[in-house]
């Protein structure tokens, strides 16, 4: 059997939906410098777990992302290339109630802006599943001709 990165990447979301906790302190000692110091809000643990089943049902489907959805991964990416910072404050704003108390390493804030580049292309560059498509490509598709006689 032949592991591909989609496999890896939906493993990664049902780890997320099975064990958030162990996900957010991962996360908290790869980013924080006193990771112990943050007080996660009573919604985050299910909040993680209901990303995790998104990113697995976005990542499970044939068919790609669903129309709108790249709208919204553009707008995010935008906000994380331009505006890092506060971008990282709004997420720990959401799910710390101490936010102040914990000092982020120095590659967050880079790496917010970088995922944000990625996302942006990436929503860029999708194609919605039910987009218009030109009538020659499906006639050629399902004829495997290009119509012309």
């Amino acid at each position: 059997m032949r592991v591909t990165k989609r496999t890896l990447a939906i493993g990664f979301g049902l780890l997320e939906v099975i064990a958030p906790d162990r996900v957010i302190e991962f996360g908290e000692r790869l980013a924080f410098e006193s990771p112990d110091r943050g007080r996660l809000r009573p919604w985050t643990i299910p909040i993680a777990r209901l990303e995790g089943l998104a990113f697995v049902w976005l990542l499970s489907r044939d068919e790609g992302v669903p129309a709108g959805i790249e709208t919204g991964i553009v707008i995010g990416g935008c906000l994380m290339a331009l505006l890092p910072r506060t971008v990282v404050g709004w997420g720990l704003e959401a799910a710390y109630e101490n936010p102040g108390d914990l000092e982020l390493k120095g590659w967050v804030i880079p790496a917010t802006r970088l995922l944000g580049v990625a996302y942006l292309i990436a929503g860029l560059f999708s194609r919605p599943v039910d987009a218009p498509r030109d009538a020659a490509v499906d006639r050629r598709e399902t004829t495997g001709r290009d119509g012309e006689q």
